[in-house]
């Protein structure tokens, strides 16, 4: 079934014929493999033009920052899958990814587009960040509503991971519009929501590659490229060392019931 107009029926990326394979205008055997690295080769898929160096090195050191973080509840799913089916890594690795919403991982997105709204509104009122952000954060404490890119459960007194990549930016001559805004959010926030809200890694990973040059509707790929490299390594474990079915265990136990009894229970009980 069409749907929509299908007058646009192109694509940049990528072509091949009987003697050759051309990515974004390279050839893959003669230009690519081999000569460039894969922060370098993802920058050129999505955006159809190598990075700077300063591009590759902020996206690296995002990608390593976001790519590992314990048995977050995503992981699970994908450990608890490859023991149900062993031979379905494909699957696990489906199920890890599906996981990834707006609380773990695919928060990155959440946070850059808030970023890029207050950015907008500053614009559109002819005001400062400043101004904007403090509005913004006055208005979150009123509906109580999450402030995306800060604060944290775990590192309360601040998110080293985090500080951590905005030095690396610092460094780097990337920080830009879009680190000044978390910064400044970063600034406000504990006093205007009236409790501890550091700057978290989703906060300072849109800010850092945004600044960089990425674009804001590709934000998503990068903590999903990231965690598929720490999902390999917890399939790959589990797969020489199950524990999925130990955590299957362990949530029944931790888990009680407390819905109905059944009528069988209840005349027993009698």
């Amino acid at each position: 079934m069409r749907i929509g107009k299908q007058n646009q029926a192109f694509t940049a990326i990528a072509t091949s014929d009987s003697e050759t394979i051309t990515v974004r205008g390279l050839d893959l055997c003669d230009e690519l493999i081999g000569k460039i690295n894969f922060t370098d080769y993802f920058w050129l898929l999505v955006l159809g033009e190598k990075p700077t160096t300063a591009q590759r090195d902020m996206m690296d050191a995002c990608l390593v920052a976001i790519a590992e973080h314990g048995l977050v509840p995503s992981v699970q799913a994908a450990r608890m899958t490859l023991a149900a089916g062993p031979d379905a890594w494909q699957g696990a690795m489906s199920a890890g990814l599906l996981g990834m919403g707006s609380v773990v991982a695919g928060s990155s997105e959440s946070a850059g587009r808030y970023l890029a709204e207050v950015i907008a509104k500053a614009e559109a009122d002819g005001t400062d960040i400043e101004t904007a952000a403090i509005a913004s954060l006055k208005d979150h404490k009123v509906s109580k509503r999450k402030v995306a890119g800060l604060g944290h459960p775990q590192h309360s007194g601040g998110d080293p991971r985090a500080d951590r990549l905005l030095t690396i930016a610092d460094e780097l001559g990337v920080s830009g519009t879009y680190i000044e805004t978390l910064r400044i959010l970063g600034k406000h926030a504990p006093g205007i929501i009236e409790r501890p809200l550091p700057i978290n890694v989703s906060g300072a990973i849109p800010a850092c590659i945004l600044d960089a040059g990425w674009p804001l509707d590709a934000i998503k790929a990068v903590p999903l490229l990231a965690r598929a490299a720490g999902l390999s390594a917890h399939l790959f474990e589990e797969a020489q060392r199950s524990i999925g079915f130990i955590m299957s265990h362990k949530a029944d136990e931790a888990i009680a019931y407390d819905g109905k009894t059944a009528s069988r229970n209840t005349k027993a009980a009698e």
